[in-house]
């Protein structure tokens, strides 16, 4: 058996050489995973021999991974999120918002960050969310007069709200991966989730009073109180019943997260039926789209559990623990060092592929360390989500930048990204200072 660094060398070394090659990161990690079973599982023998019990121990390993009743909230999630969006609810909250925000300055902003988070929490993708807004919300800010920060920068900031606040597929991923409880995951996001989205409304304040040119006031029809009503209650109120029904339940345990899930797929399934907006083909699109994550999402947990599994079978986990414990760092300093980490990763892999090479690692040293695994789970998906905006290569800014008018620098994108980036280290500070922030809910979870 080789040593542990160099298992950890020929296990990463395969992934980012296969990467480097163009392959998929989900191909690259199975493929470096057959590479590693062969070689650490096979055992002694011709080449056909080791292959055949090195991938057959391998397949023995994964397959339970993928049969876990844990994971049927990603599909139902996803499902829920298409539904929102080609079933026509997505446009229906968007202009309900929107009027009711009245002669508010920059109230185009608000809607952005409102319209946006219910959007990215639902669909689980930040891509996609930043794709659809910036395509979407962008041209008509610009058409107002609105500032580059103040139509930039609150669609980039969804996205950390959207991997907090339940449902989160992502979350529901990263808890399957690291065998945490889904429930009290979702449940630990929530509050900083709702921190998170009361800073970005002060912060956008702030930037009005600063400089009330940045967002134009403009006249407006305002509908009578009575007509608001109203229309908060036939647009509004129905989606945001379906979200926070899907807590209540997980939160009170009348039902598990895979059937509070199944019950929100349903409710906008409905939604849509009373709007009379379901039609074969956004039925047609929508399943598509949640099929083709999942597929993608699932492909990564095979790959994370043969990772995992060759991790350990190696030595290479081991090793890995005693040689970053062996330091003398504070648990303090060992959890900006991992935070920094996936700062740079973001630069160059998605969520789902950062999760796939760092959970296998983190979450053993995160034990050694004495975290509460629910507590270090809420931090990285922030730390996923601001790895994402992090200039100068996070990948949504260059997402942004695809969808943005053609005027628009890289420089104007990042300073509007930052304020925002401030916003959510300075949630992970107070989770950092109190704990509770993110463990008060999950303790209530029956």
């Amino acid at each position: 058996m080789m040593e542990w660094y160099y298992a950890t060398l020929f296990l990463l070394g395969s992934v980012l050489g296969l990467m480097l090659l163009g392959m998929p990161v989900a191909i690259a990690f199975i493929g470096a995973n057959i590479a590693g079973a062969i070689y650490f599982m096979g055992g002694y023998g011709d080449f056909m021999s080791q292959a055949s019990r090195g991938i057959g121990q391998l397949l023995n390993n994964a397959f339970p991974s993928l049969t876990t009743f844990n994971l049927i909230p990603v599909p139902m999630f996803l499902l829920m999120g298409e539904l929102f969006f080609f079933g026509g609810l997505a446009n229906r909250m968007f202009s309900a918002v929107e009027v009711l925000m009245g002669r508010l300055p920059g109230r185009l902003s608000y809607v952005t960050v409102a319209g946006g988070t219910a959007f990215a929490t639902l669909s689980g993708s930040s891509m996609g969310s930043t794709a659809l807004l910036g395509s979407l919300m962008v041209p008509e800010m610009t058409n107002r007069g609105y500032k580059k920060h103040m139509s930039i920068g609150p669609i980039l900031g969804t996205g950390g709200l959207a991997m907090l606040i339940p449902p989160s597929a992502l979350a529901v991923l990263l808890g399957t991966l690291a065998q945490l409880d889904i429930g009290k995951l979702l449940m630990g996001g929530i509050m900083p989730g709702v921190i998170l989205a009361v800073m970005y409304v002060v912060l956008i304040w702030f930037q009005c009073r600063l400089d009330p040119d940045a967002a134009p006031a403009y006249d407006v029809d305002l509908p009578p109180l009575s007509q608001r009503l109203m229309l908060f209650a036939r647009d509004v109120l129905p989606m945001l019943s379906v979200i926070v029904g899907v807590i209540l339940l997980i939160m009170y345990g009348i039902a598990t997260p895979s059937e509070s899930a199944a019950f929100g797929c349903l409710g906008i399934l409905l939604l849509c039926v009373i709007y009379g907006t379901l039609n074969w083909t956004a039925i047609v699109k929508a399943t598509a789209g949640a099929l083709r994550v999942t597929v993608m999402a699932f492909l990564i947990i095979f790959g994370s559990a043969t990772f995992s599994a060759l991790l350990a079978f190696s030595g290479a986990s081991s090793g890995l623990l005693s040689w970053a414990t062996s330091f003398d760092f504070t648990p303090l300093t060992m959890l900006l060092i991992m935070f920094g980490i996936l700062l740079i990763l973001g630069m160059f892999m998605d969520q789902l592929s950062m999760m796939l090479l760092t959970v296998p690692i983190y979450f053993p040293l995160a034990s050694q360390l004495g975290f509460d695994p629910i507590w270090f789970a809420v931090i990285i998906l922030l730390a996923l989500e601001i790895s994402f905006t992090t200039p100068p290569f996070g990948l949504l800014l260059f997402v942004m930048k695809g969808v943005a008018p053609p005027d628009t620098k890289m420089t104007d994108i990042y300073w509007a990204a930052m304020p925002f980036i401030l916003c959510a280290l300075g949630v992970v500070a107070l989770m950092i200072v109190f704990p509770q922030v993110a463990l008060y809910l999950p303790s209530l979870v029956k």
